[in-house]
This record gives C-alpha cells, sequence and structure tokens, in this order.
C-alpha cells in the first residue's frame, strides 16, 4: 500500500554563480508521482563521500563560508579564487542536487510488477540527488537489500563497495596478481582488505599513521606500509617483491605517492631479474589515480624503465565498459555481503540542515580516513 507522503520535502542544492560565490541551500521541491518502472523512496541514509564533497563545494574557499537563512532552511556562502573559475565554467549559475547513493524505504510505486513488488521494502539506489526526503528513481536503479537491513546499512553499498570490487575486477582484466592501495584505512580500504583475504588476493596497504596500520593488522592485513616511516621505500619494495603487485590504485592523486610507488615496483621486479636492461624490467606497471586527497601536482623521477603507465580510473565509467550482466553480479555480491564483507562505519549521523552548519563541514570537509558522516534526511521530518 501506498505510504501518504506530503507535497514537497526538502533538498540540498549547490550553485556556483558566475559572481565567483558559491550557494549552498535547503530548498522545497515537490514529491514526484512515480511513473510505471519508478519508485519513490523516503531516503533515511546518505553517505558524504569525498566525490560529493567535489560536487557540494566546488573549487570554493570553505574559509570564507559564511551561513544565513533560517534553522530550517539555511544558506551557506562562500568565495571561489577567480583563478579557479574557469575549471567551473560547465556549471555556473545551475543550481545542482547533490549526493551520488541513498537509502530508504519505497513509499509510492509505479503500476509494473516490478515497481509494484518494491512497495515498503528497503532499497539502496544509485543516481545523484540523494541529498533529498524523497527521491523518484527507475526501478533499474534501486537494489533491494536483504530482510531485516537497514537504511543505514545499505546507504554506502554502491560507490565504495563497487569500487573496491571494481578493482579487483581491473587486475583480474590486466593479467596482474596483486594489488597496492593507498588511503587504505578508509572505509573503502578496509572492504578492499577483506575482499582480498576472502578471494586470496595478496593485497600492499600503504597508510600514514601507526593507528592505521594497526587497525588493517587487526583486520588481518599482511602487507601494510607506512609512508610516514623512514622505512617506506624499503618496507614497500620488500611487500612488492613478496606479492608480486604490479598495478596499484591510488586515492591521493597528488604529490610523490605514485611515482614512489612506481619506483618500488620496478626496484622489486629487478630483484629477481635475469640480466640488466637498460630500459628497465619488460613487466608493465600501472598506477591509477582515482581520488584527490592530495591536491598538490603529480610528481615522479622515471626511475621506473619504459614499461608503465599512470592514468585515472572512474567507477562509472567502468561500470560501462564491462556491461550491464558484470555489473549486476558485483551488486549481488554487494548484496549477500552487506554486513560483513562491504559494512560502512560512520561517525556521525546528521541532518540535512545540520550538513550545511559550519563546525559540522569544517569536520566532514577534511575528508579524513575515519571521518565519514551519514545524512538522514528523514531527521528533517521526525524533527
Amino acid at each position: 500500500m501506498t505510504t501518504p507522503t506530503p507535497p514537497t520535502g526538502l533538498e540540498l542544492r549547490s550553485c556556483v554563480k558566475s559572481s565567483a560565490e558559491l550557494e549552498l541551500s535547503l530548498v522545497d521541491v515537490a514529491v514526484p508521482r512515480p511513473g510505471p518502472d519508478a519508485v519513490v523512496v523516503r531516503i533515511e541514509a546518505t553517505p558524504i563521500n569525498p566525490s560529493d564533497i567535489g560536487l557540494l563545494f566546488g573549487a570554493a574557499d570553505m574559509g570564507t563560508a559564511k551561513v544565513s537563512g533560517t534553522a530550517t532552511h539555511p544558506v551557506l556562502t562562500a568565495s571561489i579564487p577567480e583563478r579557479f573559475m574557469p575549471a567551473m565554467a560547465g556549471r555556473l549559475d545551475q543550481s545542482m542536487a547533490v549526493g551520488n547513493e541513498g537509502a530508504g524505504v519505497v513509499v509510492d510505486a509505479g503500476s509494473s510488477e516490478a515497481a509494484q513488488r518494491l512497495l515498503g521494502k528497503t532499497v539502496a539506489l544509485l543516481g545523484g540527488a540523494m541529498y533529498t526526503q524523497y527521491r523518484c528513481i527507475p526501478v533499474a536503479q534501486c537494489l533491494e537489500l536483504p530482510a531485516g537491513s537497514t537504511p543505514a546499512q545499505g546507504a554506502s553499498c554502491f560507490v565504495n563497495p563497487l569500487t573496491a570490487l571494481g578493482m579487483v575486477e581491473t587486475m583480474k582484466r590486466e593479467g596482474h596478481k596483486a594489488l597496492v592501495h593507498t588511503a587504505a584505512a578508509s572505509n573503502l580500504g578496509q572492504m578492499l582488505n577483506r575482499i582480498c583475504l576472502q578471494d586470496g588476493i595478496a593485497l600492499v596497504n600503504i597508510v600514514r599513521k601507526d593507528e592505521q596500520e594497526a587497525l588493517l593488522r587487526s583486520q588481518g592485513a599482511v602487507h601494510v606500509c607506512n609512508a610516514t616511516a623512514t622505512s617506506f621505500v624499503a618496507d614497500l619494495t620488500q611487500a612488492l617483491v613478496e606479492t608480486g603487485a604490479t598495478l596499484a590504485f591510488d586515492a591521493t592523486g597528488g604529490g610523490k605517492l605514485a611515482g614512489q610507488i612506481l619506483g618500488c615496483m620496478e626496484a622489486a621486479l629487478n630483484q629477481n631479474a635475469k640480466e640488466y636492461s637498460r630500459y628497465g624490467s619488460t613487466t608493465h606497471k600501472q598506477v591509477y589515480l582515482y581520488g584527490g586527497l592530495d591536491t598538490r601536482p603529480s610528481e615522479f623521477n622515471r626511475n621506473f624503465g619504459m614499461a608503465w603507465g599512470m592514468g585515472g580510473w572512474l567507477l562509472f565509467p567502468f561500470l560501462q565498459k564491462i556491461g550491464a550482466e558484470a555489473t549486476q553480479a558485483l551488486k549481488d555480491r554487494v548484496a549477500r555481503e552487506l554486513t560483513t564483507t562491504f559494512a560502512s562505519h560512520y561517525s556521525r549521523e546528521i541532518s540535512l540542515a545540520q550538513a550545511l552548519q559550519l563546525a559540522t563541514i569544517a569536520d566532514y570537509g577534511q575528508r579524513a580516513t575515519g571521518v565519514k558522516y551519514l545524512i538522514n534526511p528523514s531527521l528533517s521530518i521526525k524533527g
């Protein structure tokens, strides 16, 4: 039975103005009626991922942020340095909805059998505009969660899980046998560690803090290297010798880390080389940059021969590349292992209005490992 819904609901919007100002606001939007193959979901959990922060804040200097408006409808403004405005040209003066993924309860459904079957069910969904109280979305973009699952458990079951599984799938398809991952103590990194342990894949985890290393080792990680240790290069090279990893996924993007990984891969390969070549190892070494936690330029020294590659990797183009059938197989695994392999942990649950508070932004805006926020838009409904 359809659950009564209000005529409007709150939605978080981000707008980069041509006046070089960012405006974040909560606006009242009409709750839509679903078409035959669509459902309306009352969103009760949606994570703040690094990719969401990029759309949310754009190139704004959040140190200039100010909040006005009311408690229920706050408006945040911040200045954007002029040198960054050219990068914002594609979104000027457009009020954009934010939030890649989320979960909630289906409260209205279209006439198709597939839509009606989801009525009253808890589902996870992927498709943008999740920082809202009600989201109308095609059935094909929903994943019914196992009975007894909560929206919070399913809120992050797309971006991080599918990214981690995509890394493993990329490794297999490109002929590598082991992986390297940076920012490895993150929610995503812990998932990847569990996948690799379960599937018997060697994984080299790179972290920056002693407590992060301890956390991963307590979860069964075998190879953990601390990038701030004086022995990092030697430790990483030895881990690469032991695992044979020639593929890395780097969440930091900037700085010297990607280049260091390639250099250590070359050093590891040369330890077992049968003969010297001035062109280096013939084994291809690949680093994919999939994040931008370090906003500095990427720097590297050409100390890794000629058989190497450094490029970008994004989840959605990868899923398009492998096709619907292979993507569904990955989603099915996530659903089966939702509370084990793909469990996410959050440092705080907040409302839509709280997401625009300066103190809250100062915390989740750092994108620090171990600081992951969950927005519950229904908190505004329940008060």
